[in-house]
């Protein structure tokens, strides 16, 4: 009998802090107890149960909840650990072994992009990856903000990194923010919003004098444009994921590949390009932090 009282309490105890995270996270979604067991095929009783406390949810519920809330990896473990159960995904580090493919990928991607710049980073803004035609836009900011590990995000908007030479820097930086921000919203994640906080904090440098370029965009991006020794370059970049991964890490990998908006831009890529080939320059040059 004892035993059988020990048991109902921890059941009793998992259900109690399962339930307030599943709120949370429902809640975080702006999702409504109907709305939410509408769509997972639960009633609404039932989900009500589970917030509360007064039911404990089989493991199948706590993923099958998790993927309706669109709940990252991460943060899926920590729901089943609150309800009583491991972690369903690993987390490995990027220079695991079993990640040797997906590593390769990066790379295929980064490296092929070239001569146009393009990057990997972790789910907190930290570079892994990066080919030399990055390190070509990072003349002028300061070495400590280049010292491993490097987040890109400081690295744009620090008034000592290249917000000094972003010639759109009000928009690009509000561009930053918002998508940090709706990160924030999406993870939860305490280290990001420190991250937020910080950025939120810099001084606004004023932008470089040189004149901004007579360029249309036609409305449909937002350019991102800076000030160079060779001119003013300006770039759009789109943004890889893997598709289905099982593994918390690659979950939180992120590939950034940034395009020349105008012509000027790609002739200046393809000339640096030329001159790094011609002098032998070492695979990327002067971007540390890489894998």
């Amino acid at each position: 009998m004892p035993r059988t009282a020990g048991y109902r309490a921890a059941m009793s105890q998992t259900a109690s802090q399962f339930g307030p995270l599943l709120r949370e996270w429902r809640q975080r979604r702006h999702i409504s107890q109907l709305d939410l067991a509408l769509q997972g095929n639960i009633s609404s009783r039932h989900l009500s149960f589970l917030e509360t406390g007064r039911s404990r949810p089989s493991r199948e519920m706590v993923l099958h909840l998790a993927e309706q809330l669109e709940v990252p990896l991460r943060e899926r473990n920590i729901l089943l650990t609150a309800a009583g159960f491991a972690p369903s995904f690993r987390e490995r580090r990027l220079d695991d072994p079993a990640l040797s493919v997906a590593r390769q990928a990066v790379e295929l991607v980064i490296q092929g992009h070239a001569p146009y710049p393009a990057l990997a980073v972790d789910r907190h803004w930290t570079m892994v990856a990066a080919n030399d035609a990055v390190g070509s836009l990072l003349t002028g900011v300061d070495p400590a903000l280049l010292t491993p590990p490097v987040n890109v995000m400081r690295v744009a908007l620090h008034p000592s990194g290249m917000a000094p030479r972003i010639v759109n820097l009000v928009e690009w930086r509000m561009h930053l923010l918002d998508r940090l921000r709706r990160q924030v919203e999406a993870t939860a994640d305490p280290v990001l919003l420190a991250l937020l906080e910080e950025l939120r904090g810099y001084p606004v440098p004023r932008g470089p004098r040189a004149m901004r370029p007579a360029r249309d965009y036609g409305g449909v991006v937002l350019p991102f444009e800076l000030v160079t020794d060779a001119g003013v370059m300006a770039f759009f970049s789109t943004i890889t994921i893997f598709g289905t991964p099982i593994d918390v890490t690659l979950s939180e990998l992120a590939l950034e590949c940034f395009y020349p908006a105008d012509d000027a831009t790609a002739e200046i890529l393809q000339r640096g390009a030329g001159m790094r080939r011609d002098d032998g320059g070492a695979r990327r040059a002067g971007v540390p932090g890489c894998w």
